[in-house]
């Protein structure tokens, strides 16, 4: 593991001097963009042959095609079989590319437009799974940063803390805006935070361990009310520093853990893009660094 190096500007970039702009584009580690683009790619991958893994599928049943709003805008066809089978393979070795470092712009592009139309296909059937919003906006940013490498350490960039700071903004805004869709859906919310959702979910997928706590429905509103407050309180954590944010981050990775033994939810595809909130290159071993 390495130190925290002093950082020094990229020749092509100066700092910004608005206390606005320094926010929304931290200068951050290229090294830190390194390791998240090969969590992010690495993940990708993992993601089209299982958690999204339908696509091929869907291709038989093209009549069921529902395009969301995006999609019937660009006039985007039903995937074939033969068409999701391609996309799969582009994807996969364009991936595999990006992650290593290798043609990174092109690479990258390759895969941000290939998996938003993987995205396109999965959720074009009826349901839209929302823990994938940061997946896709990391997917989108990280080719614009440019070249990014392991021994980046001490070299600082506002076009990665752009980057990075987009991915964060849509990881909290999956949370706030699920507080959203809950108050619309219900009507009033408090109807939603008083009402049997967690009693619901764990009768029909809870694991066994937790079923006892079905014989404790206050406790399980208390939790409802919990999950609101911190879904609402999510975009708090954008202005965090050090171990306050590292706080905030292992608590959304516990919540997660902790929903994924009782219920069997993983939202793993948000999960990964906590990452951005860290400081990875200290992940990279020293001797990798730039001296």
């Amino acid at each position: 593991m390495s130190g925290t190096p002093t950082l020094t500007n990229t020749p092509a970039e100066a700092a910004p001097t608005n206390p606005f702009l320094r926010w929304f584009m931290p200068e951050v580690s290229l090294a830190r963009v390194a390791v998240f683009r090969v969590f992010i790619y690495v993940f990708i991958i993992i993601d089209v042959l299982t958690i999204s893994g339908d696509v091929i599928a869907h291709g038989w049943t093209p009549e069921f095609y529902q395009p969301l709003w995006l999609a019937r805008l660009l006039h985007i066809p039903a995937v074939s079989v033969l068409g999701a089978q391609i996309l799969l393979a582009l994807i996969i070795v364009f991936s595999l590319l990006a992650a290593a470092g290798i043609l990174q712009r092109i690479s990258g592009w390759a895969v941000a437009i290939s998996f938003g139309a993987w995205m396109f296909y999965t959720q074009g059937y009826g349901y839209v799974a929302h823990d994938h919003l940061a997946l896709v906006i990391a997917a989108f940013v990280l080719p614009t940063i440019g070249t990014a490498r392991f021994r980046d350490v001490g070299t600082a960039s506002a076009r990665a803390g752009w980057a990075l700071r987009m991915v964060q903004i849509a990881v909290v805004l999956t949370y706030f805006y699920s507080v959203l869709m809950k108050w619309i859906a219900s009507g009033n919310i408090t109807h939603w935070a008083n009402g049997a959702v967690i009693i619901w979910a764990l009768m029909r997928r809870g694991a066994e361990w937790s079923k006892p706590f079905l014989e404790m429905p206050g406790l399980l509103i208390a939790a409802q009310w919990a999950t609101l407050v911190f879904e609402f309180l999510s975009p708090v954590v954008l202005f965090l520093k050090k171990k306050w944010l590292y706080g905030a981050v292992a608590f959304f990775f516990l919540f997660h853990l902790m929903t994924y033994l009782a219920l069997g939810i993983h939202f793993l595809p948000t999960v990964i893009c906590w990452a951005a909130f860290l400081p990875l290159e200290k992940l990279v071993p020293k001797r990798f660094a730039t001296r």
